[in-house]
């Protein structure tokens, strides 16, 4: 898949990483993640996620949307989310 098509979602001091293209949203997450493990899915600004915190041994099942974070910083959802064809957590 040509790297233009997707996004990245990692995890840094307490927050939640979402990067495309020249774009990087940062939004607060638990305190207690410790790292996106896998991508269930991806449906036009809605994840579905693993994700694994520090209170727990194994992953748990986690939702993102993104839409009204992007909403929030007066970026179009429709136009930022439209290219986006998967996102891949970033190691």
């Amino acid at each position: 898949m040509d790297n233009v098509n997707y996004a990245t979602l990692s995890n840094k001091d307490n927050y939640t990483i979402f990067k495309y293209g020249d774009r990087i949203i940062r939004f607060k997450a638990p305190y207690s993640l410790e790292k996106y493990t896998e991508i269930k899915l991806w449906e036009n600004g809605y994840l579905v996620v693993m994700a694994k915190y520090s209170h727990n041994p194994n992953s748990e099942e986690e939702y993102i949307d993104i839409v009204p974070i992007l909403k929030d910083l007066y970026i179009n959802p429709d136009t930022f989310l439209k290219p986006i064809k998967e996102v891949k957590i970033e190691k």
